[in-house]
């Protein structure tokens, strides 16, 4: 099949695979040994869906079409009675809530679209998901928190249908009215501090203007983006905000520590809008993003265990953090096969 690889793998999928078993992909890891006593996320196994349709396009090798079942499994048994997603689940299968955070819902509703709306994805699978979809949808109106709707707008913009290019609209103007109340001067961001998971606010909206041409969508991205990006790279390379303190409004910019879940997230902002408005310079953006997990970064360090595939948890103020979870491994892959589908990456470089 046409745009698919054979040799030569941009990816290694070792410790993927030790990481998963017939539940689903563990939580952590202990150094690169999977660690059973933190469980399993809906949240990881949400992404790694995605992850595996992107394998499975990429490479065509039906392990990854088993990996796709098991993750779809996943999603579908978390699932509670009103549509929602339970998020934490024991080693021993016992979920620990009867429902998770909104956040898990709207990275569920990305999952959900992606894979309902790539060719790759089995017949059968799409008719299960097409189901846990629909009972889903309902929720995305009540959602309140950002990221939430966020994910869910992104989910929503890979499916053609006048419904939710509607509700894609009314979701996208309430954070615009985040953005509005909460930008003041210099500031211009959608909350009073800069916190996880960024980039998915102004991506989102680079889709929504690609989906509904309202240019207030466009307008809102950019000048987010514009703003998340001097922080970003205000040392010349890409440098995202610390887990340990974050960056409140009037104050500064944590340094540490540094999330693998930052770079893939930033890329997939770029890339979306290098697609919304066809502006090269989003490409040379999200290379540079790329490029951290490689070592161009605050402690000049790669987070690629070469020997694994593995993908180290992120960097402290020591180095790296020697742990390689679910998020770490899938956001790498992401973003490595992302950059690698739209033909913008020498991957040769890092070799």
């Amino acid at each position: 099949m046409t745009g698919r690889l054979s040799d030569n793998k941009i990816v290694k999928d070792d410790h993927i695979f030790r990481l998963t078993d017939d539940t689903g992909m563990l939580q952590h890891s202990k150094c690169w040994v999977p660690d059973p006593r933190h469980g399993y996320t809906t949240d990881d196994n949400a992404r790694a869906l995605i992850m595996s349709i992107l394998l499975y396009k990429t490479y065509g090798d039906k392990k990854y079409i088993d990996l796709i079942y098991r993750f779809s499994s996943f999603l579908l048994y978390a699932q509670n009675e009103k549509g929602k997603f339970k998020n934490f689940m024991s080693y021993d299968r016992r979920w620990l809530e009867d429902e998770g955070s909104e956040d898990c819902f709207g990275r569920c509703i990305w999952a959900l679209g992606f894979a309902l709306s790539c060719e790759y994805t089995p017949r059968g699978v799409k008719q299960a998901l097409s189901h846990v979809f629909k009972k889903a949808l309902p929720n995305i109106k009540l959602l309140n928190y950002p990221r939430a709707k966020a994910y869910s707008m992104i989910g929503l913009s890979f499916l053609d249908n006048i419904e939710l290019k509607n509700l894609i609209c009314d979701t996208a103007q309430s954070l615009c009215c985040l953005y509005e109340k909460n930008s003041d001067g210099d500031w211009k961001w959608f909350e009073n501090a800069v916190t996880y998971c960024n980039s998915v606010l102004p991506w989102s909206l680079f889709a929504a203007y690609r989906i509904t041409g309202n240019k207030k969508f466009l307008e809102t991205a950019e000048g987010s983006m514009n703003f998340l990006g001097n922080i970003l790279f205000r040392e010349g390379y890409f440098k995202p905000v610390g887990c340990n303190g974050w960056f409140p409004k009037g104050g500064e910019p944590a340094e540490f520590d540094e999330q693998p879940v930052e770079a893939c997230e930033t890329v997939l902002a770029y890339m979306e809008a290098y697609a919304a408005t066809g502006n090269g310079k989003y490409i040379s953006k999200a290379k540079e993003c790329h490029a951290w997990y490689r070592g161009v970064n605050s402690k000049g360090l790669s987070l690629i265990d070469n020997e694994t595939g593995g993908c180290f948890d992120g960097l402290t103020a020591q180095g790296v953090n020697h742990n390689m979870g679910a998020e770490s491994i899938i956001s790498y892959i992401i973003s490595c096969i992302s950059i690698y589908q739209k033909n913008v990456f020498n991957f040769k470089q890092f070799d």
